[in-house]
């Protein structure tokens, strides 16, 4: 089988996101900012697959998109996380270039796929 690393970035992202919203959790801390980042984080992925599973190339690309702004969001909950101080600015910025790292994935894959520039 043909190894996907979206796919496979992608869902090691969101078992990273999990571990560090539930840590963030049993420490007591912020909980609705932490639920918005599982959501997002986790939803990266999970669009991935569907894109992968889509019925025509328009079905993965819109997917793939969803999946771009997904991350687009992650990426703002870290930064508020961070900026707020709940969570450490060092576990911050590794989760930062991760996510950072997805959406160039992404924004590469839309730009194959449509021939257009990504946000």
């Amino acid at each position: 089988m043909m190894k996907n690393i979206a796919a496979e970035k992608s869902y090691a992202f969101a078992v990273k996101i999990v571990q560090l919203c539930r840590k963030t959790s049993d420490l007591h801390r912020e909980s609705v900012l932490t639920r918005q980042l599982l959501r997002s984080g986790t939803s990266i992925g999970a669009n991935v697959e569907e894109a992968i599973g889509g019925q025509s190339r328009r079905d993965f690309a819109s997917k793939i998109g969803i999946a771009y702004k997904e991350a687009r969001e992650t990426h703002y909950w870290l930064r508020l996380l961070q900026d707020s101080g709940i969570i450490e600015e060092e576990t911050a910025r590794r989760y930062l270039e991760d996510c950072q790292e997805l959406k160039r994935i992404l924004a590469a894959t839309l730009l194959t796929i449509n021939g257009t520039r990504s946000r």
